[in-house]
Parts: C-alpha cells; structure tokens; sequence
C-alpha cells in the first residue's frame, strides 16, 4: 500500500442521509427523554456540576477515545495495514457519527473510509468487529467490578471472571475455532447459518485474538471505559449524591450492556432506563437520577456524535479534491 486511493465516491451520497436521519432521530427521542425528566432538574444538574465539572467529564470522554484510537491503530497493524495516525485518527472519529445506529453498526463507516486507503474491507471489518469484542469484555470485567460491592454476588463475579478468562483463550486459538466452524453442519436453519458465519469472522480476525495481545488490549479497554465511569461516578457527586464509587462504575456499566443488547440506535432507551432505575433504586430523586442520566450521555455519546460529524464533514469535503498521499 503505497499511496491514498481517492474514492469519493464512498462519501457520498445515502451514507450522509443515514447520518443526518440517525442523528435527528435519536436527538429528538432524546429530548423528549429531557423533557420527560424535566429540564429544571436538567439545568439545576448543570449549575451544580458546573462549567469546570463538564469540562473535567469531556476529557475524560476525550481520553476513553484516545485510548480506543490506540487500540483501533494496534489492531491494524496487526492486520498487516499500518496507517499514519493523523488521516487515520480523522477516519476513526468520523466513524462516531454514526454510533445513534443500531448496536453502534454505522461505525463500520470506518471500513469506507480506509477503503480509499487501500485497507480490503474483510480487514477494517476484523478490526470493527475486535473492537466490539474487546469492548464487551471491558464493559463485562467493569460491571463485576461494581457488583464487588455485595459479597453475596462474589460468586457471580468469579464465575464472571472465568467465562472472560476462557473466552479470551478459546479466541486466541485459531485451530479450535476451524474445529468448531467445521462441526457446524451446513444448512440448519438461520440459527447456525449465523453461527457458522460468526465463527468464520473470529477465524479471519484471530490475528487480534492472539492471547498476549488480547490481554493487553483488554486491559487497555477496561482504563477507557473506567475513564467514563468515573466521570459518571463525579458527575454524581457534583449533584451531592450518596452513591459509592463501585456502585456508580456498576451502573454505567450495566447500562452500556443493556444499551448494546437492546440493539437501540447508540444503546438509547435501554442504558438510560437502566441508569435511571438503579440510581432511584439505590435512593436517587427520579428528576435528579435522569438529569445526572441526562448529563453524562452528552458528555460520553452526545460528544462523540458532535464530533464524529464534523469529522465526516470534514472529510466529505476533502474527497471533493482528492490527492494521492504517500504513506509515511
């Protein structure tokens, strides 16, 4: 790969349409989601966390996708495709833009844009689709994390911890998942169809299963997501609420599982209801509960969007006067 391939055409066209309708869409659920909680209660969360508060919860957004960057570079690297880290950095934070899709699926927007980089679309998938992996098991370590609290569930949590200790190793075999992809019989409905295809995908980005790196990586996922949990966790006692740190990491991360499971267009409706619902549970005001809700997902999803989009927009506008750059 010597040189940026210009395609313009592959930034154009219906993929700004699904941005344009993602965003509205889910902006306008969102604000009725607002207004449901109040915007007093809203605007009264804002004074008390204040201008330096929602910097300090910026930043530590800023830092979860710098730490993600990372890790988007070291995987395709890995893939056999290093790419410079300034056009590679626009492209991976244009891709947030369209993280109000389905199970955040428009990300792979990214594979478009390295398309012009000569990067084949089975690798930026694999990198997609790792990333995901990687962040689930995060998510997953950092919810057992919050649920240490109780040591009735410490059973759960080393249960917990094992199937992300045997995942992580079942991945990092390529002979074992051709195995398994081989048992699967062919036909058998679209249950296995998807199977079989799932298990084709791991085999094809096994290059970043590798157990060390894995490992590595894993850890460097569970810091990014911890950087927005303990955002989260100071956003609430900014408000003045009696919520322990552990209890505060286990709700946003509960409620970014419940998000990507619920398929919801970036995860709305269900981590909001799941945020919401612990925080009164564990004795939160409701109105307070929803406009600390309400914050952090402008500070965590609502900023990645903004920034995604002007990021898009930036690079529509370069594909209009495409020029070959070697890479360095």
């Amino acid at each position: 790969m010597s040189e940026a391939v210009s395609e313009p055409s592959h930034l154009s066209g219906w993929r700004y349409r699904a941005v344009v309708l993602s965003v509205v869409g889910s902006a306008l659920g969102y604000l009725g989601f607002s207004l449901w909680g109040g915007w007093q209660a809203v605007g009264a969360a804002v004074s008390e966390v204040g201008l330096i508060g929602i910097f300090i919860a910026l930043f530590m957004s800023s830092v979860n996708y710098g730490l993600r960057f990372v890790r988007w570079q070291t995987y395709l690297k890995v893939l056999g495709h290093p790419m410079p880290w300034r056009p590679s950095l626009n492209i991976y934070l244009a891709g947030f833009a369209l993280t109000t899709t389905p199970g955040k699926a428009g990300e792979a927007l990214r594979g478009v844009l390295l398309k012009r980089w000569g990067v084949p679309y089975p690798q930026s998938f694999a990198a997609f689709f790792s990333e995901r992996l990687s962040d689930l098991f995060a998510v997953v370590l950092l919810t057992l994390f919050g649920l240490s609290l109780y040591p009735q569930a410490w059973p759960m949590i080393v249960v917990g911890v094992a199937l992300v200790a045997v995942g992580l190793v079942v991945l990092s075999q390529r002979r074992l998942l051709e195995r398994i992809t081989e048992k699967v019989p062919a036909g058998g409905g679209k249950v296995l169809g998807l199977l079989r295809h799932l298990l084709q995908v791991l085999v094809h980005a096994q290059q970043c299963h590798r157990l060390r790196l894995m490992l590595g990586l894993t850890a460097l996922s569970v810091v990014a997501w911890s950087a927005e949990a303990l955002a989260f966790d100071w956003i609430l006692k900014w408000m003045g609420a009696d919520i322990p740190l552990t209890f505060a990491v286990f709700v946003y991360a509960l409620a970014m599982l419940a998000g990507a499971v619920s398929f919801m267009p970036g995860g709305l409706g269900g981590a909001e209801a799941v945020m919401v619902g612990l925080l009164v549970w564990k004795g939160m005001d409701s109105a307070d509960a929803v406009a600390a809700t309400v914050l952090i997902r402008l500070a965590t999803l609502w900023f990645a969007v903004a920034i995604g989009a002007v990021m898009l927009i930036r690079l529509k506008n370069e594909a209009k006067t495409p020029q070959a750059q070697p890479i360095q």
